[in-house]
């Protein structure tokens, strides 16, 4: 080894690690730590996620030269976390942030609206953002974001229960190049909220309405307006009839739905996603009586070439329901049970 051969094969290994082992990386030797911290490829990610003094450690790296291009930072469910030093972050280390692309805040329930204006205020290039099972922030939240920043793709507000269909409007209006959009469990959502989201994010491929059960068919007959889209959940859709889910069938896209406790389908729905999506390759009807081996056979005819995940667990009404019987009728399967 000389002391070319030796760098190179450290910059190569080290792209391999995560931000944690890197860091202790830099404490080996001075050598190590003036090579990797001239190498400013390995240092675009923050990563706190499940870490305690969250915050203290967000600012202290930031301050530090090599954090000056970050583009992604995580903190998910990290720990002391909180408005104060997103709002630091926005009057100290503002430049820092200009680059990021990726921000995730889940589970971080210290933030409110305020902590939001802070860390979107300097962060344009903001791509995909998650605040997920957030009961503080509302729709001003989601108006400091469209404001500040333009370019979102990637969007997830489940649990924000005080997000209401006027935060909804300001995305529909304002990211129309939406691809994935998480609403799980946002019950302040009505059917006029989803109508706006399926009017003007024609390129959404992901849409999660887990647990959205107050939507009734006016608001899923709409979804058939989003043509990209390639991947839909559904669970706990109470209000869904065979007529919603018939609407539903003209996303010729869809390879995945999740159709968990939809109580009121029936094989006329599932018969009619079979002829309309036949490239499915996940399917969850678990724990809907109104579906039959009908509903199998028709699936069956469409989509035994692609599907590899089917869950009718709980379906009394379907009687080929092992393992052998579903590998008759759907030769690819891998997965029998999505929910345990």
């Amino acid at each position: 080894w000389n002391r070319e051969t030796a760098p190179s094969v450290m910059n190569v290994v080290s792209t391999r690690l995560r931000q944690r082992d890197l860091v202790s990386l830099l404490l080996v030797s001075k050598s190590i730590l003036r090579n990797l911290t001239s190498c400013p490829s390995l240092w675009l990610v923050l990563d706190f996620h499940e870490m305690n003094d969250a915050g203290d450690r967000l600012l202290a790296a930031l301050s530090l030269p090599r954090y000056q291009n970050v583009k992604q930072i995580n903190l998910e469910f990290a720990h002391d976390i909180e408005d104060s030093h997103l709002e630091i972050v926005k009057d100290k280390f503002g430049r820092s942030i200009e680059h990021l692309e990726v921000l995730n805040l889940n589970g971080c329930q210290k933030i409110s609206d305020v902590g939001i204006r802070s860390i979107t205020h300097n962060s344009p290039q903001l791509k995909c953002f998650s605040i997920y099972w957030n009961v503080r922030v509302s729709d001003v939240a989601i108006e400091n974001l469209v404001t500040n920043c333009k370019f979102i793709v990637d969007l997830n507000i489940s649990g924000c229960k005080k997000i209401t269909d006027e935060g909804l409007k300001l995305i529909a209006e304002n990211y129309r190049a939406l691809q994935l959009l998480n609403l799980t469990r946002c019950i302040k959502l009505t059917d006029e909220g989803l109508h706006m989201i399926s009017q003007k994010c024609s390129s959404l491929k992901s849409l999660n309405l887990y647990a959205l059960s107050s939507l009734t068919d006016a608001a899923y007959r709409n979804v058939a307006l989003l043509v990209n889209l390639q991947d839909l959940d559904l669970c706990g859709a109470q209000n869904l009839s065979d007529e919603g889910l018939s609407s539903i069938a003209k996303c010729k896209n869809l390879v995945a739905i999740n159709l968990t406790w939809c109580i009121r389908i029936t094989d006329r729905g599932v018969i009619a996603i079979a002829e309309g999506c036949r490239n499915l390759e996940f399917l969850s009807l678990f724990g809907i009586v109104g579906v039959t081996d009908a509903s199998l056979a028709a699936l069956s005819r469409s989509c035994s070439d692609t599907l590899t995940t089917l869950d009718v667990n709980g379906c009394i009404g379907v009687k080929r329901r092992d393992r052998g019987q579903l590998l008759e009728l759907f030769p690819k399967l891998k997965c029998f049970k999505v929910h345990s």
